[in-house]
Formats: C-alpha cells, structure tokens, sequence
C-alpha cells in the first residue's frame, strides 16, 4: 500500500446508529401526517383553526429535524455521552404524537342526496373560523339552534340534515369545535349566541360526544330553552333543571349510541322528555359523513332516516 505524503486515503462513511434512523423516522413521521391531513382532508383547513395550526407546527418541525439530522450527518458521535434512555423515550413519545394527530384526522362531509339536488335557495350560509350559521333567506328568525358536531366530525356534515330547521324559520349555528373534540371547549355555544343577538330563545343541540357537551351547557344556562340530542344523552341529571324542553333523537340500529343507553338515558332526562327512535337506524346518519367505525348495520336509507330525524327536530322547536 502506497502511503507516500502525496497519497490520500478517504475515511469510510461513518456508520448510521439506530437512533440516527429512529430520528429520521420520527421527523419523517411528523412531516409526513400533517401533509397527509393538510392536503388530504378538506374539513381540516375548513374546521376549527386549532387543529391546522398544530399541524403546520409539527410539519415544521419533522422538517427542520430533518435539516438537522443532514448536516449532522458525518459529525462524529461524542462517545463520552452516553445513548440514555430518555432519547428513545423521547422518540416514541414522538410517534405517540404522530398517532395521536392521525386519529384527530375528522371525518369529511360528504354530500348525500340532498345536496345533489342543488343548493337550497331558502337559506344563506355565514362561515367564520369557528361556526356555520345558517339563516332562512328573507326571514328574520327569533328562535335559533346551536348545534355540537359528533367527536371528529365535520361541521358540514350537519348542514343538510339541520337545513330543514333553518327552512322552518329557525337560525342554526353549526359550531366547528377545537380539534373536534367538544369537551375541550364546552362553552362554545355562548360565543355563537352572543353573534346573534337578534335571537331572543335558544336551544343547543348535539350528535353522540357533542349532545353531552350540549347537555352541559343547558344544565349551565337557564335562558336555554330546550335541548335536541341525536344519539346521544347527558352525563349528569337534568331532571331538576327548570323550564328546559327536551328532544332525545336515538337509531334503533346504533352501534355507538344503543337503544340500551338511549333507554338508560330516561333517568337523566326531565319526566316529558320527548323520545323519537328511528327504526333501522344508526349512529353515522345523523350527518353526512360516510360510515363509522362500531355502528350497526342500517334497515333503512340515509334520506328515510334524515327526513324522520329533521321533522321531528322542527316539529319540536315549533312547541319552544
């Protein structure tokens, strides 16, 4: 072997440690979701302004992690600091986040056969960062509904299903719920009556996770009136709450949402609570979002069933 000044001998590439791989895969990871979501679902940049914002975060950040990992490349690892066990823990918990930011992936609308008739000529539609009113066009309502989306569920899969209300004369306040989670922030609905204050009597309604957080915040305000709940039933007893009217729409077919807890739901509710079942069906038709993992299996037709569900919710709020 030649080792004459003049001769050069390149160094062999240093090896890539498993952390080294664990690193990209975590930045790869976080980059990757929130491109997924951000470019793959409309209802994320159309929902609440909370769930985009951490995903442009972690783009980011599994961006610049990235870049660092890059230029770091070929620097030789300092063998006096000891690969610990926080670093890996450190790097699960990243992939823990990742999947957490999949699951909050909501459920799109998508439109049923009402909307492919055409656009409702007897509505207009007001869209902010946080709600979706709806108001019937030449009509100045007195009575309004704020509604609570289900767990991760687009706010616009509730726009042909409540469309009815609003062509009975009824404002409708469809709110767009942080991360889609309605217990995170319960008292949502106050914002959307304190935008209308033109509407002197309330009601607040909900789907599944939402009708809880609906039920809370009737329990809460006395100057609601009544209180629509599809699929769905309070976690506290609203038996004592005073001048309150309620609606329990339930699916005899629910998976999620049983007719065994709609039923368990009666010692909860005011004594004339008034309970609607729609024979056949399930969780997922009380919007339009597709299906929905655990539900059971439908004995009738989405429109059927919406039809059902939307005239008795006006038929209700006609007696408020």
């Amino acid at each position: 072997m030649d080792t004459s000044p003049g001769t050069r001998t390149s160094a062999p590439p240093r090896k890539r440690t498993a952390l080294f791989w664990a690193s990209a895969a975590c930045a790869a990871a976080l980059a990757g979701v929130a491109v997924w979501m951000l470019a793959g679902n409309p209802a994320v940049l159309g929902g609440h302004p909370l769930l985009p914002g951490i995903l442009l975060a972690a783009a980011a950040a599994g961006a610049a992690w990235a870049v660092l990992l890059w230029l770091r490349r070929d620097v030789p690892r300092s063998r006096s600091r000891p690969r610990t066990v926080g670093a890996w823990l450190g790097r699960l918990a990243v992939l823990v986040l990742v999947a957490g930011l999949a699951w909050l992936n909501p459920f799109p609308y998508q439109a049923g056969a009402t909307a492919e008739a055409g656009p409702r000529s007897d509505l207009t539609v007001t869209e902010t960062n946080t709600a979706l009113t709806m108001s019937p066009d030449g009509v100045k309502p007195t009575k309004g509904l704020v509604f609570y989306p289900g767990a991760r569920v687009d706010a616009r899969a509730y726009q042909d299903i409540l469309a009815p209300v609003v062509g009975a004369g009824y404002r409708v306040a469809i709110l767009k719920e942080p991360l889609g989670l309605s217990l995170l922030d319960g008292n949502q609905a106050r914002g959307a009556i304190e935008d209308n204050p033109d509407i002197t009597t309330w009601a607040v309604g909900g789907h599944s996770l939402g009708g809880v957080s609906a039920s809370s915040f009737a329990l809460q305000n006395a100057d609601i009136k009544g209180l629509v709940l599809y699929a769905s039933y309070p976690v506290d007893s609203l038996k004592d709450r005073g001048g309150l009217s309620v609606l329990s729409v339930s699916g005899s077919s629910d998976g999620l949402s049983t007719p065994d807890k709609i039923e368990s739901s009666r010692q909860l509710l005011p004594a004339d609570t008034e309970f609607a079942a729609v024979r056949g069906g399930v969780h997922a038709f009380f919007g339009d979002y597709g299906e929905q993992p655990g539900d059971g299996e439908p004995g009738i037709s989405r429109q059927a069933a919406q039809q059902q569900i939307a005239a008795a919710t006006v038929a209700f709020l006609e007696r408020l």
